[in-house]
């Protein structure tokens, strides 16, 4: 697992890429740069797309609040048959029509419940690309990856992935 000064090293390597930063966006500091800058300073830059990346992340137009889940439907009046199937299912697992009506361990997080609730941000200028991945941690994490790649010789769908597993695998402290 990479920490920041190897998974600069490995953002820089992708093709195209002219700068890269760890930042956070809730202060707006860069906890790491490497390559250059689009605006010559990394601290500026840094402060620009935490910007960026905080309005993506709280405003609701981006990254709406889930829906609350569907209630379940009213059971059907009982009789001995559906008693019996009751039991059957509660003993074997899901009913035979697919459905599985048994309550979730899980607390209505589930996978895309945890984290930053962007995955990432692309931007596209005229000259370059400006990918923002957020990372997920352990913590109350408010990291993301900043890359800047040149339009000509830059991969967005490859670096977008790339960094997505950079992502992943950043190792923080």
């Amino acid at each position: 697992m990479p920490g920041i000064d190897a998974c600069l090293e490995e953002a820089m390597s992708l093709p195209g890429a002219r700068g890269a930063a760890i930042v956070d966006w809730t202060s707006g500091l860069a906890l790491g740069t490497a390559g250059q800058s689009p605006n010559g300073d990394h601290e500026a830059t840094a402060a620009e797309t935490a910007e960026l990346a905080r309005a993506a992340a709280e405003y609701t137009a981006f990254a709406p609040e889930a829906p609350a889940p569907p209630a379940p439907p009213s059971p059907p009046a009982p009789s001995e048959a559906s008693e019996a199937s009751e039991a059957s299912e509660a003993a074997d697992g899901p009913a035979a029509n697919g459905t599985d009506t048994r309550e979730s361990d899980d607390d209505g997080e589930g996978e895309g419940g945890k984290g930053p609730p962007v995955q990432d941000l692309i931007v596209t200028t005229r000259t370059g690309y400006h990918i923002l991945t957020f990372v997920e941690t352990t913590f109350d994490s408010s990291v993301f990856l900043h890359l800047w790649m040149d339009r000509d010789t830059g991969n967005l769908a490859l670096a977008r992935l790339r960094l997505g597993r950079l992502a992943e695998r950043l190792v923080l402290g």
